[in-house]
């Protein structure tokens, strides 16, 4: 009798786990969590907002494919003092990085590129690179040379194929095209592989990748491939005019007050950087790598590719922004004990934005935490909200 009772509870939980990522309520009993710790979220988002420290905040936590509490405090934007509201939409800034790579790893699942591809097999750009075998310290009479070896999809993937941040143009660009064309310009400050240095140009290449390979804009393809799929609908490299009243405004931290910026429109999808979004369609995209590639039945990677993704390459580098991590495909890794300060678990994966942009997912709590607000990265640089936000949701797990 007692075997029986166990395998129908454990038959339950699988049909539970197996149900829809349902957003449009919360449950957080369902999620096992503590709604009176819960509800202190958003008060603690408030206070920072009344400091001045940020405009508004939109937090999410879901757990066991639940979702256990969605706020939204503050402003959307302070001059016209408009409401930040729960689906308003955010410049991502970084957090597009994992998405681009999971582009990337669609095309792996198809067969039609392999991580230990050289990158000048798709873009002739990479052909020709040289190394500085003096590193940073350039100008000291070392003559470039020929890397050991090519650079390879993996190091672009994980910050480690020695690119620097960003190669200038004459002229801005105005195609994916153009902007990864100026590779051919860069000289590597250090040999594929040996050393981590995070580069926005190396993230942009993959996405050419992905037009080179798959014969589509980069921008379309993500569209296709994983927008419309787990029903990200408000997600857009460019908002649509009927939407653009929900863009949240950007803003700086300074001592008299937060400044608010201009943001240029795009002249072409940014795969480092340049998509918008919705908290709740990031939790989406997060949810689906949590059930290892599948969202509400549809499957968009391999559970292999979701572990390739969220495994960390870089050894004991020093990598990432935080302490106690490595560096996976767009995602920083919690890889020991000194990277769980916020209340995550070593194997967590994370990411985040310029803009105070951030999300994450803490498999051994079966936990996504999404943080969206639009400060740039001034006033000291702190991350006292996302520090909150996260021990806070992770406080409030009762079972």
């Amino acid at each position: 009798m007692k075997a029986t009772v166990l395998l129908l509870l454990a038959s339950s939980l699988a049909g539970l786990a197996a149900g829809p990522f349902v957003l449009d309520k919360t449950d957080p009993v369902a999620a096992g969590m503590n709604p009176e710790r819960l509800a202190r979220i958003p008060v603690r988002m408030k206070e920072f907002v009344t400091a001045g420290m940020t405009a508004g905040v939109v937090t999410l936590v879901a757990r066991h494919g639940h979702l256990a509490r969605l706020d939204a405090v503050g402003y959307q934007d302070l001059e016209s003092k408009t409401p930040m509201r729960p689906d308003t939409i955010f410049h991502l800034a970084s957090v597009t990085k994992p998405v681009t790579c999971a582009g990337i790893m669609i095309l792996v699942d198809e067969g039609r590129l392999s991580l230990i591809d050289p990158v000048e097999k798709y873009l002739p750009e990479f052909k020709d690179l040289k190394v500085n075998p003096c590193g940073t310290l350039a100008g000291y009479n070392c003559a470039a040379i020929k890397p050991s070896r090519p650079v390879n999809i993996l190091d672009l993937m994980t910050h480690t194929s020695g690119l620097p941040g960003s190669v200038s143009r004459e002229t801005p660009p105005s195609t994916l095209a153009e902007r990864v064309s100026a590779v051919g310009r860069a000289t590597l400050l250090f040999e594929p592989g040996t050393a981590w240095n995070y580069s926005n140009i190396g993230i942009a290449a993959l996405g050419r990748i992905i037009e080179v390979v798959s014969g589509q804009p980069y921008d379309q393809f993500l569209a296709e491939r994983i927008f419309a799929p787990v029903e990200m609908l408000d997600t857009f490299f460019l908002v649509p005019r009927e939407k653009a009243s929900r863009v949240a405004s950007v803003y700086t931290y300074e001592p008299a007050g937060l400044k608010r910026v201009s943001i240029p429109e795009p002249k072409y999808p940014a795969p480092e950087g340049g998509l918008l979004s919705t908290a709740t369609d990031m939790a989406r995209f997060h949810q689906m790598l949590l059930n290892k590639g599948t969202l509400n039945g549809k499957r968009i990677l391999s559970a292999a590719a979701v572990e390739s993704m969220t495994t960390s390459y870089t050894g004991s580098m020093k990598a990432g922004f935080a302490p106690g991590v490595g560096h996976g495909f767009g995602f920083e890794v919690v890889r020991e004990a000194l990277g769980t300060f916020r209340y995550n678990s070593i194997g967590s994966y994370v990411k985040g934005g310029a803009y105070r942009t951030y999300g994450w997912v803490d498999p051994a709590k079966d936990l996504v935490g999404i943080i969206f607000m639009q400060r740039t990265n001034g006033g000291g640089d702190t991350a006292d909200e996302i520090n909150s936000f996260m021990a806070m949701a992770a406080a409030a797990i009762e079972q």
